[in-house]
């Protein structure tokens, strides 16, 4: 490997580290900044706030990448790439610099993600480009995987560093951010140089601005389909969610006429004609529609059955569930390399197939456990899930940026993003929705006849919602309500026993549920995979003169 690609490798894992690192942190870190900033996020009303503080970066991530993508390839990927670091360390800085408290210190905060989800679009869509633009065909496999081993590092650092910083004080780990995020911005700026010049073509100013208005009012309204509303557990009876969603279905409408007739579309609808493109990317946004939203349902078993039954408090318990999903972590970070090489050698099409099948057969594997699970089990089987995505990631990755041609490559993998992000918000929307409706029916009666066990005789009524993500951030779910009893019956409930016993049924009944559906929507994308071509080894020969030149000048490192 030459210095040019060795340097294009270390910016893009700096980037891909930090976007990992970032995230992992500041879930592990919430419930100190909900403290520091004397916010109660247990409270029914506050649970809006909270989705947004957990969701907003990945919808304005959807929304722009595409957008993102198309200005890099009229700009220049290297510049907009380290613009984005830029951003996201002013970001960071302003995050660590909130003073206000209570609903308003949340907001700022919520506005100032929104913000560093605007570098995290930068990075991410400018990337996977790079890399693209820097390593040919026959090693852009290895050279993914490598990166994607940098974000997976950058994932079990954050829980890491999240745990260890927010135990001083919450703002250094926003601090450590924005240091990365400048060591990141002065180090791209002075290594990472555009391969391609710029293009000279017009920007689609409706396009975008349609695409954009389109996911972010969708994205917002199903996110608020999980408040409640009317005393119904969830808001998609609420006219104003009904309608945004109908406005935002319109404007999506519009944007796919309108990409049909402009003379140089944001998004590019002709590389679906490209069979490994189209494929690839159908199968990537299918297997992170199945894959995001169980993530989260594994941290509420994890956070609020297995670990408050096996003695950690609550406030200990993001942490620890953290590090009880390395093993997954392990099993992509493992294979995820090996299958970029292989991919390099042999092609993608039986590699991304095999591993949507096994990730699949995890998640069937995770239906036969009962909540109080023996640990090593837990941790082969999210072991084998993580091994298998670790086998589709990288090549279908790489199939996808080297099916399409050079001054399309910002363009293509801002709609791999915006298509990955967007059914990633929609999982986790889905499986809570699934969630909350299925507790929703028998968490009262079972809290009430668990209080009965206890000689208790009182009407428990509980939100779902609260429930769960009280659990999702080490607070203690029932908090809330043993503080409205008197004190001689709460002592009695206060015990991870009680918990566990209350909402374990109605929780695993529906987590296999969804643990169903996921592996169905894997199997599915397998099936789906195994339709490309995946024609990238041995076909240099068929570039476009643009790119066979880029290659050669990045082989001699010129």
């Amino acid at each position: 490997m030459n210095r040019k690609k060795l340097l294009a490798l270390t910016n893009t894992s700096i980037g891909i580290f930090m976007a990992f690192a970032n995230y992992n942190m500041i879930i592990i870190a919430l419930p100190a900044i909900f403290k520091g900033l004397n916010f109660n996020p247990t409270s029914p009303d506050s649970l809006g706030y909270l989705i947004w503080v957990i969701l907003g970066y990945m919808v304005v991530t959807a929304s722009l990448v595409v957008t993102f993508g198309r200005i890099s390839d009229l700009k220049g990927r290297a510049r907009l790439y380290t613009i984005g670091f830029l951003i996201f360390a002013i970001a960071s800085t302003l995050l660590a610099s909130i003073t206000s408290t209570g609903n308003l210190g949340v907001m700022e905060m919520i506005i100032f993600r929104l913000l560093q989800g605007v570098g995290g679009g930068l990075l991410m869509v400018n990337s996977t480009a790079v890399l693209t633009d820097y390593f040919d065909r026959r090693e852009l496999g290895k050279a993914l995987g490598l990166n994607q081993v940098a974000g997976l590092v950058g994932g079990v650092a954050g829980l890491i560093i999240g745990g260890i910083l927010s135990i001083y004080n919450w703002r250094f780990i926003f601090v450590f951010s924005a240091v990365v995020g400048i060591i990141g911005t002065i180090w791209s700026a002075l290594t990472l140089k555009d391969i391609q010049k710029p293009i000279k073509r017009s920007i689609d100013v409706i396009g975008n601005t349609l695409f954009a208005l389109g996911i972010t009012i969708l994205l917002i309204s199903v996110t608020y389909g999980l408040l409640p509303y009317n005393n119904q557990p969830l808001d998609w009876s609420n006219p104003w969610v009904i309608a945004g969603i109908l406005v935002s279905v319109g404007l999506i409408s519009s944007f796919v006429f309108i990409e049909r007739k402009v003379k140089d579309p944001m998004f590019d609808l002709s590389l679906f004609k490209n069979k490994d493109f189209s494929t690839s990317n159908t199968a990537n946004m299918i297997a992170s529609l199945a894959r995001q939203g169980i993530l989260l349902m594994l941290l509420v078993l994890l956070q609020g059955i297995w670990l408050p039954l096996h003695g950690v408090p609550y406030c200990d318990t993001p942490f620890w569930a953290g590090i009880y999903l390395i093993p997954n972590v392990l099993g992509f970070a493992v294979f995820g390399p090996i299958s970029g090489i292989l991919s390099d050698r042999y092609g993608g099409k039986i590699l991304t197939s095999i591993g949507l099948t096994i990730s699949g057969i995890g998640f069937l594997l995770l239906t036969l456990l009962p909540y109080n699970f023996n640990l090593y089990e837990f941790f082969a089987i999210t072991f084998i899930q993580g091994a298998g995505m670790g086998l589709f990631t990288a090549p279908n990755t790489a199939d996808m940026m080297a099916s399409v041609p050079i001054n399309k490559r910002g363009s293509a993998s801002g709609m791999r993003a915006a298509l990955q992000n967007t059914a990633s918000a929609f999982s986790v929307v889905f499986y809570f929705s699934i969630l909350i409706s299925a507790m929703t029916g028998s968490l009262d009666s079972s809290i009430s006849s668990a209080l009965s066990s206890y000689g208790i005789h009182v009407n428990a009524s509980i939100p779902a919602s609260v429930v769960i993500f009280s659990a999702l951030l080490g607070y203690d779910p029932l908090s809330a309500f043993s503080s409205s009893l008197p004190h001689s019956i709460a002592v009695k409930i206060d015990n991870p026993q009680f918990f566990v016993t209350a909402i374990a049924p109605s929780f695993m009944s529906s987590l296999r549920l969804t643990l169903y559906i996921s592996a169905g929507l894997l199997f599915m994308s397998a099936l789906i995979s195994a339709f490309r071509e995946s024609g990238r080894v041995g076909r240099l020969g068929n570039s476009t003169q643009g790119e066979q030149k880029a290659e050669r000048s990045i082989a001699k490192g010129s």
